[in-house]
């Protein structure tokens, strides 16, 4: 009985596709064909993968063109290579290949050769295959990563507010902790909008900033002749923050209504020592809220570092999302000192079902077969 397996080099304009039955003896017997990119060639790729019968597909892809070719066989060829008479446990199967354990010999890159190797490495499993999560898991994906991405804006937006202050002559910085916080704000605004006495400046200050009003005035002193230029560009800085800051409570609305089924994994992940809602919403947006496709223990930790669709030049790229989130709440060198701390760990592996180890731990636990991407 035949069984067809297809191997797509995805580009951002083209897609190379290869079709061949591996369960033929000797060399394989490919079939050439090129489609675009477009969501009527990504149909027709479909309905060509339907009527070669094909069971399983592999694909490889650099930055994120495989999303929609994906997402259109995943809806489509999928559903329906399910349905056909004798198939197998692996039809509809859908596989993305780390491009970097496809690579080919130095040279020119050839499109339907580096089809054909993924192909013939897949039925060798010889690929690094990337996990890819469900449609629904995406998504939420999309929305914390979003997320991730405006804090790094507000940050670099504070960076460069102080920039613009220390430029000025403005040491506000150095009195305040924290030059995003309400009072710093209220003396921004207020230089924003044109006031030049410093007196009124330090009057906005809450009483218990511990710098005096005579601190506040000497570091506020060079507002008597400000640059016009100067009182604009923190005036866009404040109100760039301010989008910024709607735009992450819009987003935060978003993840709580998308998880809103999945509470109490949340509630039991808070619990975690070094852990709270917004790090909660991130870890289950990254490897879901059940222990489905990470059946080894040390399949989640150690391969948390793994990003292959980011990155093509190194074998092993560097830290993923779930790494970062874990890795900047402190849990990865958490020690628990308390039998309360220890329950609660105990609650977190309950939860996610034993694979969660490194998470209260410093040492790799081994290497990982699958690579994190979505």
């Amino acid at each position: 009985m035949s069984y067809r397996i297809a191997g797509i080099d995805v580009h951002k304009k083209i897609l190379a596709v290869v079709v061949a039955d591996v369960s033929a003896e000797g060399e394989y017997d490919f079939e050439r064909r090129q489609f675009g990119s477009s969501p009527d060639q990504l149909r027709l790729l479909t309905e060509w993968l339907i009527e070669q019968k094909i069971q399983e597909v592999v694909m490889e892809s650099t930055a994120q063109y495989w999303r929609p070719v994906w997402q259109t066989l995943e809806q489509h060829w999928k559903a329906e290579c399910q349905t056909w008479e004798g198939a197998g446990p692996m039809a509809g199967t859908l596989h993305l290949a780390q491009a970097q354990s496809n690579r080919g010999p130095r040279g020119r890159k050839r499109d339907f050769v580096d089809a054909e190797r993924l192909l013939k490495r897949l039925v060798a499993q010889e690929l690094i295959l990337s996990f890819v999560p469900d449609a629904e898991q995406r998504l939420w994906r999309t929305v914390v990563r979003r997320k991730y991405q405006l804090t790094c804006d507000r940050v670099r937006l504070q960076n460069q507010l102080e920039s613009v202050l220390e430029e000025a002559h403005l040491k506000l910085s150095s009195l305040v902790s924290d030059l995003l916080g309400a009072s710093a704000r209220r003396m921004l605004k207020a230089l924003a909008d044109g006031e030049t006495n410093p007196a009124a400046l330090a009057a906005l200050a809450d009483r218990r900033l511990r710098a005096t009003q005579q601190q506040l005035c000497d570091a506020l002193g060079a507002s008597k002749e400000l640059n016009p230029v100067y009182r604009r560009l923190v005036k866009m800085a404040l109100e760039e923050l301010q989008l910024i800051e709607q735009q992450m409570d819009q987003l935060d609305h978003e993840i709580a209504d998308l998880l809103s089924q999945h509470q109490i994994a949340v509630q039991r992940l808070v619990e975690v020592p070094g852990l709270g809602v917004d790090s909660a919403h991130q870890i289950i947006a990254e490897v879901g809220p059940r222990r489905r496709h990470f059946l080894p223990r040390s399949t989640l930790p150690h391969g948390s570092g793994y990003a292959p669709e980011k990155k093509r030049a190194r074998e092993f790229p560097q830290a993923t999302d779930l790494r970062r989130v874990t890795a900047s709440c402190g849990v990865f060198s958490i020690r628990l000192p308390t039998p309360q701390s220890r329950s609660r760990a105990a609650s977190l592996r309950l939860c996610f079902g034993g694979y969660c180890r490194a998470w209260v731990t410093n040492k790799p636990s081994g290497q990982l077969p699958i690579a994190f991407v979505g």
